[in-house]
């Protein structure tokens, strides 16, 4: 059996038939990372240790599971707290911060068996879309090791296309866990805000942030969204989606819904391989009995730099409580409390996170609070407008998740706008917390994944990934994996 070419769900069904043990898939992912992570540099901390003695106790219960993912390795970004362990935000100034408590959806985690194998590579304090920007080195992608694996989730996007754990727990503030799918062939979700618990997430933008798995298919993303989703009293922003059973409800049945194509996605700026694969996507749902319809939506334009400037305002202030008092790294040779604010947080910060929170200081200082920060606000509301407007008509959208495929790695850097633009069709879905899902759909000249994204109404996430699940059952782009990933 090559458990590399398992889902999650597979190798679950597997451990409860006792085909395998959970000590040997922990330990044939952490002989993946050992073969694999030189190379991508998608973790940054490891703790197979750890790992294998998790695995050695949840054997004995196996018996007893109550979850179809007991037993399987996974891994979590680096920006999600968990106890004894470092939580470093890729970043500097928070050095070998290990936090005191779990997150709420690491205690879920642990609840239905997961076995973490470690803390993944991200772009600094996940602010990028390339995962170039972090202290520990930029993460490369499985399908080109001179290419990005997109951001900022993007150790978690590669060590799932590597075989590196068969699934994990990424932040989506903008896109960073559908772009970063779509640029290593996986399949990643950010569901409606607020119905998994922030709790135990470093904040970047707290009205946008949101966490989601990134997996194989759509079923595992059904089989972990139906253990992290549900209210939690830690989180004030946090909901009950009142789901049911996610999994249960993928019958791959689609006759009769209607799948929206925004025509003011697929226009200028888009790649022809990247919009023909997209377009493929609803042919396929279309043989199966759903209804495609053409819309607009003709907010596209402002999504950017709405969503740029009410992120950087918010990372503003959140990243306020990094000053080398009360935790993480110190500057040395300061003089007096100021002084050493200004050393640590400008030795600490990378430049691309100093971009940003000079961006959202500016907007909310005194004389351009109502010239920016407030307008965009105001622009926010009318995205969600659109988008109520859209579903009026339809009852999923279909689009593009990136302008192109992944690029080369330094070009982004090289010219942040650019970078910034690459977010154009994932950041609206964020502006109005939405459930939005990133699936592989085809490959481009160069042997690079497409991904194409799915957005639904609020707590749309049942029709959204019986849509995926149903797409997947005609196509097999969600079961390739890269050159030298194929590990048993």
């Amino acid at each position: 059996m090559k458990l590399r070419e398992l889902t999650a769900l597979e190798l679950g069904a597997a451990i409860q038939k006792g085909e395998v043990s959970v000590k040997e898939a922990a330990q044939a992912a952490l002989d993946a990372v050992a073969a694999r992570d030189g190379a991508l540099n998608a973790f940054i901390t490891v703790i197979g240790d750890r790992a294998l003695s998790r695995a050695e106790q949840l054997q004995a219960g196996v018996k007893d599971a109550q979850s179809p993912l007991y037993g399987v390795p996974m891994a979590i970004k680096d920006n999600i707290a968990t106890r004894g362990v470092k939580t470093s935000c890729a970043s500097k100034i928070l050095g070998d911060f290990a936090p005191p408590y779990d997150a709420t959806v690491v205690d879920k985690l642990a609840g239905a068996g997961a076995v973490s194998l470690g803390k993944l590579n991200m772009d600094e304090f996940a602010m990028g879309s390339t995962s170039e920007t972090s202290f520990y080195g930029p993460v490369k992608n499985p399908w080109d090791l001179e290419r990005v694996p997109g951001g900022s989730s993007g150790g978690a996007a590669a060590a799932v296309a590597a075989g590196m754990g068969w699934y994990a727990i990424g932040s989506d503030t903008g896109g960073s866990i559908r772009q970063p799918a779509s640029y290593c062939g996986v399949t990643g979700m950010k569901p409606t805000y607020g119905t998994v618990s922030r709790y135990g997430l470093i904040a970047y933008a707290s009205s946008l942030d949101q966490i989601g798995p990134l997996c194989k298919d759509a079923a595992d993303c059904a089989a972990i969204l139906d253990v992290l989703q549900g209210k939690d009293a830690r989180d004030g922003t946090s909901l009950d989606g009142q789901y049911g059973n996610l999994l249960a409800g993928l019958t791959g049945d689609v006759r009769g819904l209607k799948i929206g194509l925004p025509v003011d996605c697929f226009g200028d700026g888009l790649d022809g391989e990247v919009k023909a694969s997209v377009l493929a996507v609803a042919d396929t749902l279309k043989a199966r009995g759903a209804e495609v319809v053409e819309l607009s939506f003709p907010v596209m334009e402002y999504v950017v730099p709405a969503y740029y400037i009410i992120a950087a305002a918010e990372a503003s202030s959140n990243l306020s409580r990094f000053d080398g008092v009360k935790y993480g790294w110190r500057a040395e040779g300061y003089e007096g409390l100021a002084d050493l604010y200004r050393k640590t947080r400008t030795q600490g910060f990378g430049s691309e996170v100093k971009r940003r929170i000079l961006l959202g200081t500016f907007v909310l200082s005194s004389g351009y609070y109502d010239a920016y920060y407030k307008k965009a606000l105001q622009v926010k509301a009318v995205i969600k407008d659109a988008f109520d407007k859209a579903f009026q008509q339809c009852d999923l959208l279909l689009t593009p998740v990136a302008p192109t495929t992944a690029p080369r790695l330094g070009e982004s850097l090289s010219d942040p706008l650019q970078m910034y633009l690459s977010d154009v069709y994932t950041v609206s879905v964020n502006l109005a917390g939405l459930p939005g899902l990133s699936m592989p759909c085809g490959f481009d000249s160069k042997g690079l994944p497409i991904g194409a994204q799915l957005i639904g109404p609020h707590f749309g996430e049942g029709r959204l990934l019986n849509a995926a699940h149903a797409f997947q059952l005609d196509t097999d782009y969600h079961k390739r994996a890269p050159k030298g990933g194929d590990l048993a």
